[in-house]
């Protein structure tokens, strides 16, 4: 009787927190919509909308610039709409996974992502859950974050010389393409990175995203990375994040019964594989996780110099949203730094939008200083560095998740070395701690004849 009470409860309570969670990205969405009309007149947001949805949208394309602010907010509002509806359509509860999926989509709505190249992805999932005789919610993930290669369906469409009829259907299918693939790699790469890269599908994106890239070059259609880019939003920008993410952490306060309690246990997660924060420790905590890692990324970005524009601001918005799944500041922290201090060696513009992006999305690698500490999460964060400048050649833009493939090869090149160094500091431990007991249980000076007997004995 009491279990089932216990149960009753925990139901109720879970019930509580979905609508609660619901609730909130309503809001969301709604702030998004209703803030772009203080931009643009509602004639300029149409036409930027239409000029986002039939435009190239690879790397890094910056919806502000592109078309407008306004167009650019409408987007990412309806974007995140589209993910609840698709959530919502098939009975999924809201976990800390989704929770990260649908806020990544929205950052990434300002700066890639839109209705048009997202929806061919999306059904091509459905289509590999048909074809396996899944159900589509086990692919939800795949489907959301899976929009990454969105630039790919844009590029096809508009981008290499084809009669636009011809185009939409070849981008179409393109995305149909990646949907089928998505899930079955997504799945086998896990293996690769073991799970210290939280941006599983983004190394997965990288790959589909290289071989298309080395077909196109192949035949001689040569695809290149761009730059356009935002300036002079930092006023706005920096009132409205600062209030959303004080907002969310004041929130969580009083889902956590006004306290903290718990928020210790909570940075001992390392991070790995992506834990789910909202079903372990409720959503008071998470919000709180979440408010904290979207002010201190936000306030990163100032501190450098840098510009909020539009893929600034998606790159905080996907911090904040993997305070929901696998990131928190302890594990966040050490990553920037590292980011920080060889972009300070090298002399890099630290308030660039691409060093920006770098130290943001770096923070992939977060498990790596989760589990092996700051030190190995400043190196994780160096060589991260390093990598990422170079790598997005290999898709030209096609994959918005440059970091996080960028991630999966440096995780899986540095966590061996880790685990070397860390089984023989255990083991060195191990001997330290064996060797101490040794001595604390070898007979001293005044022993007992009795007890110099049993030492005789044991030898």
């Amino acid at each position: 009787m009491r279990t089932t009470l216990n149960h009753e409860q925990n139901f109720a309570v879970s019930n509580l927190s979905d609508r609660a969670i619901y609730c909130l990205l309503l809001v969301f969405a709604g702030l998004l919509f209703g803030f772009a009309f203080l931009f643009n007149t509602p004639q300029e947001i149409w036409k930027g909308s239409l000029t986002i949805l039939s435009s190239p949208a690879n790397l890094v394309t910056d919806y502000f610039a592109l078309a407008n602010v306004g167009a650019a907010l409408v987007n990412a509002s309806l974007m995140t709409l589209k993910s609840l509806l698709l959530i919502r359509i098939n009975k999924v509860r809201l976990s800390g996974p989704l929770l990260a999926a649908i806020i990544t989509v929205a950052g990434f709505s300002l700066f890639g992502k839109n209705l048009y190249n997202s929806i061919p992805i999306i059904a091509g999932v459905m289509l590999y859950a048909k074809l396996t005789r899944s159900p589509f919610k086990d692919y939800l993930l795949a489907a959301l974050f899976g929009s990454a290669l969105g630039p790919l369906v844009s590029e096809i469409t508009f981008n290499i010389g084809l009669p636009l009829p011809l185009g939409i259907l070849g981008g179409c299918l393109a995305g149909i393409l990646v949907g089928l693939l998505l899930p079955p790699m997504a799945s086998h790469f896990k293996s690769f990175h073991k799970g210290f890269s939280l941006y599983n599908i983004g190394f997965t994106a990288g790959i589909i995203g290289m071989t298309f890239i080395a077909l196109f070059r192949s035949f001689g259609s040569d695809v290149h990375t761009v730059q356009i880019l935002s300036s002079g939003n930092n006023v706005f920008f920096s009132i409205f994040l600062f209030s959303l993410f004080s907002s969310m952490f004041v929130l969580g306060f009083f889902f956590n019964h006004r306290s903290f309690k718990g928020y210790l246990t909570f940075l001992d997660e390392d991070g790995i594989g992506g834990p789910d924060y909202l079903s372990k420790y409720g959503l008071g905590l998470t919000l709180i996780n979440m408010g904290l890692l979207g002010n201190t990324a936000t306030g990163y970005c100032l501190l450098v110099g840098g510009e909020l524009n539009g893929p600034v601001i998606g790159g905080i918005f996907t911090v904040t949203g993997f305070g929901a799944f696998g990131k928190h500041i302890r594990n966040v922290s050490p990553i920037l730094v590292g980011v920080l201090l060889v972009g300070l060696l090298t002399s890099a513009d630290l308030g660039s939008t691409n060093l920006l992006l770098t130290a943001l999305f770096g923070t992939t690698l977060a498990p790596i200083s989760g589990h092996y500490g700051a030190l190995a999460g400043i190196i994780a964060g160096g060589f991260h560095m390093a990598m990422v400048t170079n790598i997005s050649y290999l898709h030209a833009g096609m994959n918005l998740y440059n970091n996080g493939f960028s991630g999966g090869f440096i995780a899986a090149a540095i966590v061996p070395l880790l685990e070397v160094f860390h089984f023989h500091k255990k083991e060195r431990k191990n001997q330290s701690a064996i060797s101490k007991n040794i001595m604390e249980e070898a007979p001293s000076k005044t022993s007992s004849p009795e007890q110099l007997a049993v030492f005789d004995d044991m030898d």
